[in-house]
């Protein structure tokens, strides 16, 4: 072990002895070690090739954020859509246990490349409008969270305090976890982060529940209908404005023969004030299932979207406006390696003429170690006037669009994606 100068000159005059400045650098060495012992890392590097057939590279798309989809700008081409990388240390089981979650996103798909118009939350300047000019969100955080046990009742009240994923959803904002490379309209409509703290209580090993509380400002929706991550740290204009929230999961026992592993979860989340002065609040309700069915290898899955615009007066409409969305799953799992997934949707959105369906089927193949292939087709329909394709088509002249919405009530898209995990 080495000594800087003064430690020498002070054991040459009988301060310090060597030997306990040795023993001193050991238990601090020991102390790190211990604390990094229980830390993992891990994460995914994400990629694909995508062809929306006929698109032009323009205009919503089924691969386009918002109300058609996932993935803006990924039309006709190859893209990197995230690198993710995550810090862990998971909870212990002594009754005051304490760990963290860091979870970094890279690339299109990351927080940093969303954008929204802020009213009131100190994002950006306030125009005479009374709207905040456009801001971007400056940073690559998924999420970011201190989690702390209390020994309360049994199991004990699990804390994340943080930046944390919304407790509602059939799908994840971690592509690998989801069933198909694009996104639901259910998810495009629900939030995707929060900014609070969340208490989990788990009664038993078949019920859990979840309540908290987050910063109010701009819970994920951007405009009427669409939606991106929240800005970090985002504040409401009044500081009694927050985000509510509460969730329920139920999980079938072993007892139930076939049935066993079967969840039901159920929530609902609260903001008074969204961010907007266009509308004073959201409420999202959410209710969604999977279960096995007697036959081994096929899962079926179900959920149920509804978000409630407060005070939205969108378009001169209805003063609460609303739009609810219900999905179908399926995942059929031939072998260890192959699998098939479906999902099917219908999306109504109150007082306007929008109402969409869509249907994706996916083919997942895991020929390398730790990396996940997909193929996957999708049809998006609207079932009134046209909404896809029109940026390459804008303008006045003949056969162009003038209105800037849509000139295709059909959208199809082509997809591999190949995911590397580690």
């Amino acid at each position: 072990m080495k000594f800087n100068k003064w430690t020498m000159g002070l054991a040459a005059i009988g301060v310090v002895s060597l030997a306990s400045v040795a023993r001193a650098d050991e238990t601090k060495m020991s102390q790190v070690e211990t604390a990094l012992s229980n830390t993992t890392l891990s994460g995914y590097v994400d990629t694909s090739a995508q062809w929306n057939i006929g698109s032009q590279n323009g205009g919503a798309t089924p691969g386009s954020i918002g109300l058609y989809g996932y993935g803006a700008g990924k039309a006709d081409g190859f893209n990197l859509n995230a690198i993710d990388l995550a810090l862990d240390k998971p909870l212990d089981e002594s009754p005051w246990a304490a760990g963290y979650h860091v979870e970094l996103m890279f690339g299109p798909d990351s927080p940093a490349s969303s954008t929204g118009e802020a009213y009131g939350d100190n994002t950006g300047t306030r125009n005479n409008t009374g709207y905040n000019s456009y801001f971007s969100v400056p940073n690559y955080i998924r999420q970011a969270y201190v989690t702390l046990r209390t020994p309360v009742a049994d199991t004990g009240i699990d804390w994340k305090i943080g930046v944390w994923d919304t407790i509602i959803g059939y799908e994840s904002s971690s592509d690998p976890l989801n069933p198909n490379y694009t996104r639901s309209y259910g998810y495009t409509v629900e939030p995707t982060t929060h900014t609070g703290i969340l208490a989990t209580y788990r009664a038993n090993d078949m019920v859990s529940v979840s309540a908290g509380i987050a910063d109010g400002s701009q819970v994920n929706v951007v405009q009427f209908g669409t939606v991106g991550p929240a800005p970090i740290n985002g504040r409401a204009a009044l500081e009694s404005q927050k985000a509510y929230m509460a969730a329920v999961a139920l999980t079938a026992p072993d007892s139930w023969g076939w049935m066993k592993g079967a969840t039901i979860n159920a929530g609902i989340i609260d903001a008074i004030d969204s961010g907007r002065g266009t509308f004073q609040g959201t409420t999202s309700f959410y209710a969604g299932a999977t279960v096995p069915t007697p036959m081994t290898a096929l899962k079926v899955g179900a959920a149920f979207d509804y978000l409630d615009l407060h005070n939205a007066h969108h378009g001169g409409g209805n003063s609460d406006s609303s739009l609810w969305n219900v999905g179908l799953y399926a995942n059929f799992q031939a072998n260890d390696k192959l699998s098939f997934n479906g999902r099917a949707e219908h999306l109504d959105v109150n007082g306007s003429k929008i109402a969409a369906d869509e249907f994706t089927a996916t083919v997942q193949y895991a020929l390398w170690a730790n990396v996940l292939t997909r193929a996957e087709i999708r049809w998006d329909h609207v079932e009134h006037g046209t909404a896809f394709d029109n940026a390459a088509n804008a303008g006045n002249g003949a056969g162009q669009n003038p209105n800037g919405f849509g000139i295709h009530d059909n959208a199809f898209l082509v997809a591999l994606n190949v995911i590397y995990q580690f």
